[in-house]
């Protein structure tokens, strides 16, 4: 049976040391979805929304989202990042979100990732709330975690 890492032989939780792993190129990408009612959805695509530019700013709260993890996430290791890319796909009832995070070090980005759509996704949450109230996260999932030597 696979144990948990971030406990100790108590069950008490705490960080994991990774000082004696080596340094390896990481890369994470993670997903998620809004749905958006039609006139978000058309605010949104024809860049009226009275908050301003969505899209934009979705990419660039996951963006900070992504360097803010370790102080979010109590036992996250703070880590250099290499490259944060945020990507949108406008769908029909909404959008999906993706980001793709990657470092140099001795431990995964996947709850950078993760971090990064999910604020970008409140951010657009935020900025439609005036005129969408039924507006809904979903489908938060990491999609590949990479690790090269």
């Amino acid at each position: 049976m696979k144990k948990f890492t971030h406990t100790d032989a108590h069950g008490n939780a705490r960080m994991v040391d990774v000082g004696d792993k080596s340094d390896q190129v990481r890369v994470a990408r993670a997903e998620g979805f809004i749905s958006l009612s039609p006139e978000a959805l058309y605010q949104v695509k024809e860049n009226t929304a009275k908050k301003g530019d969505v899209l934009t700013v979705a990419r660039i709260a996951g963006i900070q989202a992504a360097k803010k993890t370790s102080e979010l996430i109590p036992l996250c290791h703070p880590l250099p990042l290499h490259q944060i890319n945020m990507q949108e796909e406008v769908l029909e009832n909404g959008i999906k979100l993706l980001a793709e995070v990657k470092t140099i070090g001795k431990t995964g980005v996947e709850m950078e990732a993760l971090t990064a759509v999910s604020v970008g996704l409140l951010s657009i949450y935020d900025m439609c709330k005036a005129v969408d109230k039924a507006m809904v996260m979903s489908e938060i999932k990491l999609i590949e975690k990479i690790k090269l030597p």
